[in-house]
């Protein structure tokens, strides 16, 4: 069993029940998916931009990403339906756990000037949005062999009813929150 899901059995479950007073164990809300999306504008010009795409998130979260395709036209950007613009990969359970462990532990305090996240990227619905602005944070990413620093966006599904849950249950799992 990995260290985050023995965490979450052991502690964030007696926490969770204790702060909010649920009568069941299967109240305490979970994570249920992450998704990594990278927007790849500049592969109107080069395709083989996708393909380094690609390569970086499948070397970040250890699963093949799937390429996204422009759903309409924008003659301004020179895009037409169906050419590919981005890529994305959906992560859950075991490989959601570490990458999300990797995200909070390794990742997050690479980041220069680093002082929390935003508190306030909740959705109404306990969903979290993360934007990352450049991909070499991850100790995955070997700084020489990129072309161009990119940035990506990673989405935090949790199973909570409200924001208020969905923000106990990630400061618990140890997302580092900024101080206000």
């Amino acid at each position: 069993m990995d260290r985050l899901k023995g965490m979450y059995k052991e502690k964030i479950i007696p926490a969770m029940m204790e702060k909010f007073k649920y009568s069941n164990v299967m109240q305490v809300p979970k994570l249920e998916k992450i998704v990594l999306n990278m927007g790849l504008g500049e592969a109107i010009q080069n395709v083989k931009v996708i393909e380094a795409g690609q390569k970086e998130l499948a070397a970040i979260t250890g699963q093949k990403p799937v390429v996204t395709r422009a759903r309409k036209s924008i003659a301004n950007f020179k895009l037409r339906e169906g050419q590919p613009i981005g890529c994305k990969v959906t992560l859950r359970q075991k490989i959601m756990m570490e990458f999300f462990d990797r995200l909070v532990t390794l990742a997050l305090s690479r980041i220069r000037d680093f002082k929390g996240v935003s508190a306030k990227a909740f959705d109404g619905r306990g969903n979290y949005a993360l934007g990352i602005k450049e991909q070499i944070i991850f100790p995955e990413i070997e700084y020489d062999k990129i072309d161009k620093i990119r940035g990506l966006n990673i989405v935090i599904n949790t199973s909570a009813k409200t924001d208020e849950e969905a923000r106990a249950l990630l400061e618990i799992m140890g997302m580092p929150f900024e101080k206000n």
